[in-house]
Parts: C-alpha cells; structure tokens; sequence
C-alpha cells in the first residue's frame, strides 16, 4: 500500500484538527493543553487508508508562537492541504504557511475552504477570490478547491476523491541508499524505553538494525517499528514511522536530531546556498542573524551575502524583498545537511517566515564568498546556471579538483553532493567517460589534478638527474613524502604504474627516467674501478676512508662521488660506519654457516674465534658478527654466537 504524507496549513482556529478529525475519525490533538485550549500547539498525527493509499496526515499548529513547530512537520510531507475557513479568509499564518510550503517546494496541494456552512454562496465565491489571489503563480495555482463542512460532513467525499487524484500523481520515494530519518517527537513508553517518529526521508529501517544518531557520534539499535500505527518488520522511504531505540535515554534525544546509516552523512556548521526573500519582508542584511530550518530542526546562524542576484548590492550587499542572493551561513550547532535540500530562514527576532532557498554545498571550504573566485563558485554550483545534463557532474568535478590529491569520496556523492545511491555508478562511468575523473579505489581524483602530478613527479626526477647524474634515481619514499603527502597511497602507486606503463619512468627502489644512465668520464671510471679494487683486496679490514683519497691520490670529491655510487649499486655494503666490499662479506657468510655442518652439536662463534679465525681486531669483529645477526646467519646468546 502507498504512502503518502499531506501536512495540514493554515491560520489559527481555521478547524485543520477538525478536518483531520472528519476525515479520518482520528484526533490529531494529543496533549492535555491542546484539549482545554482548543488549539493544537504541537504536530498532531492521523492516518486515513482509501483506494490502496495510505494517507499520513501531519496536523501543524497555525498559531503564531508555534510555527517552529509547524516546520518540523511540513518538512517532509508529499502533499499539502492548506485549509481556509470560509468565515475568515486569508489571515496572517494563512500567507506564513503557504510561503513556507512554497519556498520547501512541496511538490502537490489542494485547498479546502472550512466550515462553508455558515456562510453564504457570496462569501464563499469572495473567499474563492482571495484564495486564488494568494496561490496564483504558485504550485497550488491549478489546485482543487473544495468547501467543506466538518460539522455537516459536506463536501468530504469531494476532498477525499481529490486526495486520492493527488495520490496517484506524487511520485513514489525512493527506498535504496542511507537511510535519513529527521526526528519530529521522542518519548518513552513504559516496558519499550524510548520512542522517536518521524517521516522517512530515504532508505529503509529493519528491526535490529544499528543506526547512528546525528549530530554527534551516539550508535543506536532498533528494536522495533511501527509504521502508520501497526507493528512492521521494517519501514520504507515515504512512510510515517516510529522507532523504539535501544542504547540511548530518552533524554538524549531532542526534535531536530537525525538517525542516519552510520557514516553517511556529516554534520556541518558552515554552508553555501542560494536564497530567495518572501514578498513584503524587509531587506535581508548582510551579517544578519536567522533561525535556519531543515528537516525538523532550528538553528541559529548568521547570513553572509556573497552576491544579491536581484537589486543593487552596494558597499554593504543586502536582499530586497522577493529578490535573489548566493549566502554562507553559518550556524551556531551543526546541522544534518545535503546538496539540494530545502530551508527556511525565519527573523531572529521577532520570529517571522523572511526567506528559504536549496543547499549548494553542505561542507564548502573556507575561503572567501565575496570575492571573483568565490561569486564564480557560487555560479558553478547553481544548478539553474548548469548545461541541460550537466547538473549532476558540475558540483562534483568542482569538488573533484578542490579537493586536489586527496580526492573525493565516491560515498560523498550522496552525503555531500546529494546524488542519489542509484544513480551514483552512472555519474562515476559518465565523469571517468569524458575524462574529466579518476577513480582510484574509493576514491574520485579529478584527472588535471592526476596529470599536474604525474608531471611535477617526472620534473623532479629529471632535477635529481641533473643534480646527481651518477645516481642511479631518486628514493621512491622521498617522492612520495615530498608529492604526495596529502594523497593516498593508491594515488601515488597508480601514478607511478600510468608513468611506467607509458614507457617514461622505471620504478623500484628508486625512480628514474627510461633514458636516464649513469655515465662516467675516463677519470670517474678509473677513479671507480681503483676503489672497487681497493676495498676488494682489503677483505675483511676496510681502508679507512678519511685517509683513501691521499693513499690513492685522487681528489676529495671524487672519491666521495664514487664512494657513493659503489653504494647504491650495492658494491660497497656499509655495516655499523664501516665501509666492506659483497664480495668478501658474501664469502664471510658462507664460511661461518658452513660451519654448522662440521659437527652434530650447534656450532657457536664468540668474538675471540672469530678475531683468531679471520684475522681481525674487536673493530671489525663486532660490526660483522652484528651483520651475521640480521642476516640470520648467527643468532647471539650470551657472549656467543650460535650458528644458525
């Protein structure tokens, strides 16, 4: 059965609870104060089935003083009923509460004009009048409007027929990807522990599934659901549901708060968007102080004006009424956000409806919103500025390249871009297609940012030759630490294996360009060759090397640069300072292992043996019986040695 959720609207005592009530044989108002008052001050809920429909009523309350709480239920509704009492007309929250289902977008409506039946046929023709007045141009311009009598029964099977027109139109929501529930109530029941409900944004919530409980880091358990009143195994997108939670009190929940997928979506205190001011308000300033709502929270935050779209800005940039701007706001708590998403900005004080618009981007970085770069991202994020099928892409390739070689998450296409989970693959396939992105794991990595690197690496590689042409490359660990210190690892490997598979670099140990050698003058190469003999013929007691380049008469510098080179072509070993020739540390270690073999018992080696077998001081001894240690030839116990 289809749900669909209609949000009552309207001034005070225009009889929405007793609509709600007529319709469904429901009362939606639940607390003590709403019955000796007469007026409904919290949501109220009801819920009325008709031809395969679930119809989910939110009752808001059309006082004045609590329209924070009439936004905490508009926020998620299909389909608005904006009810106005024929006796009354348009008054004052009649016009706050259509301009707040305006600026939310809600996608359908219809009109029911209340308590026709103590008026006569010309007053209701003149309240038809001004009612279309008010909607006209908007998206309740074409809606039915319908007199009804909650008294008599008049006209309610007309208004349900309409709901039930209304019904087949709304598009089903989405049940895949996070799930995203703004809470609207939370309460406790004896013998379950606490309860929240709510209207299920996206997703689907299953009996003992873990949830986290935004903003904050709080993990919660659901250990039941109930959906439009009747116990369920689990509750879909769309649908009006209640949770019973495990793991937290119920005085660790407040209105406001969100149950999410873990980890699939951030809270933010900063954000960028696009707004638009309610006809008749006063100029919005710059630095003003608002009341943000989104889902069912409220936030206080303040509204930098990056650029008026409509008026003039002045030194001091400023909205008029009904016009256009680019804002950040920045709010005093964190805020449970995406791109695309619908607010509203009521005054600090006194509270009143002035404007609302949709998310840009729920984590922009924070450089400045008034400057040339700042107006051009506020343009490129503006999907009424995007190419026809270029809105999804825009937003992310801008992301892509801000975030440089960290990349973007792919999971932060849905949490941050607001891509739904099901078109996500399509976006990635489009965005590697054109070129334009290079998915890296998890990853997306714009691919100017994956070619400025794979350039700035071969430069550097090509400076190390230049630099030191006798060196074999450069230490792959100094590139990484050096370029890519704030990308991953992948990133780094993947660029080395494109430059390799390119025939531009080899990659081991160190990196070198493919036509990079190591050439040597006649006086290197000889220089090279009179130490490689020099070290070789000393064995086991290396020349000193303060004194070399005097015992071969050869310059300083040059023996070091060959020195070095020996080196790292593994010639030359170093062990604990000393300097040895592989060749007899290579026949060191077949000698002392071949040891093992002369005898049954474990043969074992001390310092004094080993001075005595090779002819040694303690100088040399003690760094090679170490070097014997790592190379698991000897294993030390005690003052000894035994031969592995």
């Amino acid at each position: 059965m289809r749900s669909v959720v209609v949000g009552t609207a309207g001034h005070i005592d225009h009889g929405k609870s007793a609509l709600v009530w007529a319709l469904t044989g429901s009362d939606p108002d639940r607390l003590k104060e709403e019955k000796e008052r007469g007026i409904t001050i919290d949501l109220g809920f009801a819920h009325w089935q008709k031809g395969g429909f679930n119809f989910a009523f939110v009752d808001v309350p059309g006082h004045e003083r609590f329209v924070r709480n009439m936004l905490a239920g508009v926020g998620g509704i299909d389909c608005v009923l904006l009810v106005i009492a024929a006796d009354e007309s348009v008054m004052p929250q009649t016009r706050e509460h259509f301009e707040i289902c305006r600026l939310l977008r809600i996608p359908a409506g219809l009109i029911a004009l209340t308590k026709s039946d103590l008026v006569d046929e010309d007053t209701l023709e003149l309240v038809r009048l001004e009612t279309k007045e008010l909607v006209a141009g908007s998206f309740l311009d074409d809606a039915p409007m319908v007199p009804v009598s909650s008294k008599t029964g008049q006209g309610l099977q007309a208004l349900g027929d309409r709901l039930l027109e209304i019904g087949r139109r709304v598009p089903a929501r989405f049940a895949g990807g996070p799930v995203r529930l703004p809470i609207d109530r939370v309460f406790s029941i004896k013998g379950f522990g606490t309860v929240v409900t709510g209207t299920l944004v996206s997703g689907e919530i299953a009996h003992e599934d873990e949830l986290q409980l935004l903003p904050g880091t709080r993990w919660v358990k659901v250990r039941g659901l109930q959906v439009h009143g009747s116990r369920q195994p689990r509750a879909t997108a769309g649908q009006r549901v209640a949770v019973n939670l495990g793991g937290i009190e119920v005085t660790g929940i407040v209105r406001g708060d969100t149950l999410v997928t873990p980890l699939s979506f951030e809270p933010t205190t900063r954000l960028d968007a696009v707004l638009e001011l309610v006809p008749g308000a006063r100029p919005l300033r710059h630095g003003s102080r608002v009341r943000f709502h989104q889902g069912t929270g409220e936030v206080l935050g303040r509204v930098a004006i990056a650029q008026a779209l409509s008026g003039s800005a002045g030194a001091e940039p400023q909205v008029p009424a009904s016009g256009r701007a680019y804002v950040r706001i920045r709010l005093e708590s964190p805020a449970v956000v995406t791109r695309g998403d619908r607010y509203i900005l009521r005054a600090y004080s006194p509270p009143a409806t002035i404007a609302g618009g949709s998310v840009l981007d729920p984590h922009p970085p924070r450089a400045g919103v008034r400057t040339s770069a700042g107006l051009a991202r506020f343009r490129a994020l503006d999907p009424a500025d995007a190419p026809p099928g270029e809105r999804d892409l825009v937003p992310v390739v801008l992301m892509m390249e801000e975030s440089g070689a960290a990349g973007l998450p792919v999971g932060r296409l849905t949490s941050r871009v607001g891509i739904a989970p099901r078109a996500v693959p399509e976006v990635v396939d489009r965005l590697v297609g054109k070129g334009v992105a290079t998915p890296v794991g998890e990853v997306l990595v714009a691919s100017r940012v994956v070619d400025e690197l794979k350039e700035q690496l071969l430069a550097r590689v090509g400076d190390h030759h230049r630099a030191e042409p006798l060196s074999e490359g450069i230490p792959r660990e100094e590139v990484r630490e050096r370029l890519f210190a704030h990308a991953s690892g992948a990133l780094f490997e993947r660029v080395l294996a494109d430059l390799v598979s390119a025939g531009k670099l080899v990659a081991r140990d160190r990196l070198a360009l493919t036509s990079h050698q190591v050439k040597l003058s006649p006086e290197e190469a000889k220089a090279r060759e009179r130490l490689e003999q020099a070290f070789r013929e000393a064995g086991l007691k290396p020349p000193d090397q303060a004194l070399l380049a005097g015992q071969l008469g050869l310059p300083d510098d040059l023996v070091d640069r060959m020195t070095r080179l020996l080196v790292r072509q593994k010639v030359l070993v170093r062990v604990e300072g000393l300097l040895f020739h592989e060749q007899p540390l290579a026949r060191l270690k077949q000698d002392v292992a071949a040891l093992r073999t002369a005898s049954a018992a474990p043969a074992r080696i001390d310092v004094a043996g080993f001075k005595e077998r090779y002819g040694v001081t303690r100088k040399y001894a003690i760094p090679l019986l170490e070097y014997l240690d790592r190379e698991r030839v000897t294993k030390r116990s005690g003052d000894a040695r035994t031969i592995i």
